[in-house]
């Protein structure tokens, strides 16, 4: 037995070893690993072992005892839950002996979680699912998940549509509420009885989309002077049907837009009202606000207004059958010549002044996927912009110009469409960039719209061996969605937003707010910048989703061509970056990375010629190469991966390099 005094030093022991401990709230952060951190409330990152991360997950909030360790490191040991934010997931169907597992799709959960028998809802292994935390594994370190939702396995068709549906949470059905608003409106509104609506029907406006569009939300009139046109952009009206701050409102706005899959849409507005009492429908008396303005012969924009009317679209015409017309090739249309052959050349007008003025996007070679009953892709075919979606692109790039100018005449709080140009904290890398490859650009303004357009002018029109243009995106911001004007340099435009999607877009649908309001002599105020981030992070997240199925739906077809392709892909160098490159298919358009991290020899990066050296090959930007496809990493949003073949990138042989800059003539340097 332990004397007094050994009984005393123990407990003194105990409690020094007590006083020693910490107790403070935490919120759980993992690691790639078995073991974890607990993040203190005050920024410590306490370390937490493998057998205590067994008790909890990522982003948990719990109560932890800090203590000291082994090797002088401090511990947190899980004492307490206090919340745990994980619900539902995403996730796929795994076995492992007898027992039925979900395997998480989350970057920072890749434990397994057991699902009991009472909870599979007839999943089996292999099928995609939705999951929930039927029990926390806080107590032993055992969680369990029970089955919400069936997908489907890898032979379902559409099922990488539908999964990426649920994995990014993005609406599919409308709720309760939202449906009985708008039963309501479609019984007792009468929009066409508005005595603030101009009567316009007398117009002969026709809609130009593809064939199968039901949702038809613009329609053009335009008649010639001796001065120039008079053109008219007719945009259907869908907030005519729609209450502020309604349910029906909210569940638009957390749609934030039309979602398009290859295969599957999921559309902002109900169809009912999308499809057919908004949809600017041949034949029949719509409501739509109209944006009036002249142009003159030069292509340059005047007077305008905004007017809330009433519209009766003459006919549905297709952008084949308007591209046929007005190349010649057919006279079916000659019906409506006088306001094709009015819209064609205020088109040419405006077109002409765009590329003299200011930026037009140059064609990027566009690509169809046609699918098979299966919703697998058959074959992908190329394709180019058709004159007649030019035509309407102008007219529309018009009518959202006048949109911006309207709203920050009469101070309106957005929303407008932002591109700032250069990133600010990259401005002294692009005048460096600026001073080695287009020297003669250096005197221009980078912040100013004219020095933007005039660099990027130069970017695209010079002759020498890199592509200039291409390699300076590294530089620039993205558009961004604000509410106060500003410049939009990818455009070279003073100011710039869009108006004319609100059956598709909520953007739009905002702006079509703003102005109704300043018509009607109401403060346009209904926009501000929370609102704005919360519809850029959707946006982001619909992307997210569409990017991922359309990967994923690639890897399949990539898959099915590899195993006949014996001799490659051949492809052209899109990206280049310290790990490697991505490469875009030639025949097909299709995108992938090539990772030289793993290549036996070291690359060596150059940003300023966009390349990667070694000590036998090299490679930039728009270089050709052939690639083979190795698959897709489904963690990496199913990105496709190629490799190189052999022999490419190699560089000539220096006694060849040797003889070209023999063959220089005196006085010359090799390009």
């Amino acid at each position: 037995m332990l004397d007094s005094d050994s009984l005393s030093r123990l407990k003194g022991l105990k409690s020094q070893m007590e006083a020693e401990k910490e107790r403070a709230d935490a919120t759980v952060k993992g690691t790639q690993s078995r073991y974890g951190f607990a993040v203190l409330d005050d920024g410590r990152e306490i370390f937490i072992p493998p057998d205590e991360m067994l008790k909890v997950f990522p982003d948990d909030r719990v109560r932890v005892c800090v203590r000291p360790g082994k090797d002088n490191r401090t511990v947190a040991d899980i004492e307490k839950l206090l919340d745990s934010p994980l619900t539902d997931f995403t996730g796929r169907c795994v076995r492992k002996g007898k027992a039925i597992f979900v395997q998480p799709d989350l970057p920072w959960l890749k434990r397994w979680l057991f699902i009991p028998p009472h909870a599979r809802n007839g999943v089996k292994e292999g099928d995609y699912l939705r999951a929930a935390i039927l029990r926390h594994p806080i107590r032993d370190g055992k969680p369990q998940a029970k089955v919400l939702q069936v997908y489907g396995n890898d032979e379902t068709p559409g099922i990488e549509n539908n999964y990426c549906m649920g994995k990014y949470r993005l609406p599919v059905d409308w709720s309760g509420p939202a449906r009985g608003e708008l039963q309501a409106q479609l019984e007792q509104c009468r929009r066409l009885q508005d005595s603030a609506r101009q009567d316009l029907t007398g117009l002969e406006f026709v809609s130009i989309d593809a064939s199968r569009t039901l949702d038809i939300d613009d329609a053009l009139y335009a008649d010639s002077s001796s001065e120039g046109w008079t053109l008219y952009v007719a945009i259907a009206d869908p907030t005519a049907w729609i209450p502020r701050g309604s349910r029906l409102e909210e569940d638009i706005a957390a749609r934030a837009t039309s979602v398009y899959f290859h295969g599957d849409v999921l559309p902002m507005l109900p169809e009912e009202l999308a499809q057919v009492h908004c949809a600017l429908a041949e034949g029949e008396d719509r409501p739509a606000l109209v944006c009036k303005l002249t142009i003159n012969n030069e292509g340059e924009l005047g007077e305008f207004e905004f007017i809330e009317a009433t519209i009766r679209s003459r006919a549905k015409l297709s952008y084949v059958a308007v591209d046929r017309y007005l190349n010649g090739n057919a006279d079916e249309l000659m019906s409506h010549a006088t306001p094709l052959e009015a819209l064609y050349q205020l088109y040419r007008a405006l077109r002409g002044r765009r590329e003299a003025r200011e930026l037009v996007m140059e064609d990027r070679q566009e690509y169809r996927w046609i699918l098979n009953d299966r919703k697998q892709i058959d074959h992908i075919e190329p394709h180019d912009k058709l004159l007649s979606q030019r035509l309407v692109e102008e007219c529309m790039i018009a009518a959202n110009r006048c949109a911006a100018s309207f709203l920050e005449r009469h101070q309106a709080n957005g929303p407008f469409v932002v591109h700032p140009g250069f990133r600010s904290d990259r401005l002294d890398e692009a005048r460096q960039f600026l001073a080695l490859h287009a020297p003669a650009t250096e005197a221009l303004d980078l912040a100013s719209r004219e020095g933007y357009r005039d660099i990027m002018r130069a970017l695209s029109e010079d002759g020498g061996d890199l592509p200039l243009r291409a390699m300076v995106n590294r530089l620039l911001t993205r558009a961004e969605i604000t509410t106060e004007a500003g410049l939009h340099m990818g455009m070279a435009l003073e100011s710039y937003t869009n108006c004319t999607s609100p059956l598709r877009k909520y953007v739009d649908f905002l702006v079509h707010l703003q102005i109704k309001a300043i018509l009607r002599g109401e403060p346009a105020d209904r926009v501000d910048a929370d609102m704005l981030a919360r519809l850029q992070t959707r946006l982001l997240n619909v992307r997210a989703a569409t990017l991922e199925a359309e990967r994923w739906l690639a890897s399949r077809y990539l898959a099915r061509r590899a195993k006949d392709n014996s001799e490659g892909f051949p492809a052209h160098v899109t990206h280049v970056n310290s790990s490697g490159f991505t490469v875009r298919l030639d025949d097909c358009g299709l995108e992938g990375f090539v990772d030289l991290r793993k290549d036996p020899e070291k690359f060596s990066y150059d940003k300023w010629t966009a390349s990667l050296t070694s000590t036998t090959r090299r490679f930039q930007l728009h270089q050709a190469v052939r690639v083979d496809y190795q698959g897709a990493d489904s963690e990496k949003q199913y990105q496709a991966q190629f490799t190189l073949r052999e022999g490419e990138g190699l560089k000539p042989p220096k006694n060849t390099a040797e003889k070209a800059d023999q063959a220089q003539p005196p006085g010359e340097q090799p390009g």
